[in-house]
């Protein structure tokens, strides 16, 4: 299959920097030629035109984003159409319902998540993803502590699934992944997230 190599006109994608797994999504953006930085304040977050919610420690995340006052500003530009990707921790947090968890969340995409879904770290595990938005060959999903989206709304669509829950979803200018694509060489989610930016 060819490679096509596509101009984004994005000025600036940012990558949340509190914990987790920031650094490979920055490599990931690099490799593709496109702008990226970490964002840890609200000035940071001024100055990008999206945001990677990566994975890492949901709880963790979750607070340090309220104590760098971020949480506010942050659903507001959701609400507005700022684009956010969210893989594993990321996509709990964008989630609107985390079921027995009352933890600190973003929100932004109506969906139900279950943390740990699959097990504990030792379960951690990886499988082909079979994606048609973005063709063959399938994605390899690398799930470590994964979430599980157990529930979508209506106005959510589900670009992914497997065991028969949805593992990438689409609502509006929010994505989610509950795997962690920035850990192998296959970059056609980032692609996609650009696509959408741009």
């Amino acid at each position: 299959m060819p490679v096509i190599f596509l101009e984004f006109t994005v000025k600036q994608i940012g990558v949340l920097r509190y914990q987790g797994d920031f650094e490979r999504h920055l490599h990931v953006f690099d490799r593709l030629g496109t702008k990226s930085s970490p964002v840890r304040t609200v000035s940071d977050l001024e100055t990008v035109d999206a945001l990677v919610i990566p994975g890492g420690e949901s709880t963790t995340i979750g607070m340090l984003i309220e104590r760098f006052g971020l949480l506010e500003p942050l659903r507001r530009r959701i609400a507005s159409g700022f684009p956010v990707l969210g893989t594993c921790a990321g996509a709990i947090l964008l989630a609107n319902t985390i079921e027995s968890s009352d933890q600190v969340k973003v929100g932004g995409m109506d969906i139900v998540v279950r943390r740990n879904a699959y097990g504990t770290q030792v379960d951690s595990f990886e499988a082909d993803i079979h994606v048609p938005r973005l063709g063959d060959p399938p994605v390899r999903g690398v799930f470590i502590r994964a979430p599980r989206i157990v529930s979508a709304g209506p106005g959510v669509e589900v670009l992914a699934g497997f065991e028969d829950y949805p593992v990438a979803a689409l609502e509006a200018n929010v994505m989610v992944l509950t795997f962690h694509p920035e850990l192998t060489e296959d970059d056609r989610f980032h692609r996609h997230f650009l696509e959408m930016v741009g």
